[in-house]
């Protein structure tokens, strides 16, 4: 699970830093999800993930990650349930393939996302990463 973390990229709570060495940040704020919704964005069967390099930060090693799901994805229940299955995916497939300096965005899509496998998901997830950077860097 995502977690804050304090100033040697470590999570409150975790014996150890994440295998990779990067932390994960949780984006919150509107302006962050629309700024990342202006960079390049990839579907895949479970989800949608939008992606953008960072402008100008002093955080450099941190990949931030927010998740959204939309009323149409069903109930508060059926959301957030989606949103958890994001987050741990995101949790597993992030700090080993994503790009320190990027923030992403994981939108659920309506039935796909609480029923597609699990393993699939994360495939599809690091798929999703490698494409952005591909697409970005053109």
């Amino acid at each position: 699970m995502i977690t804050p973390t304090d100033s040697t990229g470590t999570s409150e709570g975790s014996t150890s830093p994440d295998m990779a060495g990067i932390s994960l940040e949780r984006i919150k704020q509107r302006r962050d999800f629309l700024h990342v919704a202006e960079g390049a964005g990839w579907q895949t069967p479970g989800f949608i993930l939008q992606g953008r390099r960072r402008t100008a930060c002093n955080r450099e090693g941190l990949i931030r990650i927010g998740f959204t799901c939309s009323r149409k994805v069903g109930n508060a229940v059926v959301r957030n349930r989606a949103r958890r299955r994001l987050a741990h995916a995101a949790d597993i497939v992030l700090p080993h393939h994503g790009i320190p300096g990027w923030d992403y965005v994981m939108i659920g899509l309506r039935f796909r996302t609480v029923s597609r496998n699990f393993a699939k998901l994360t495939q599809d997830l690091e798929t999703a990463v490698r494409r952005l950077a591909h697409k970005e860097m053109r």
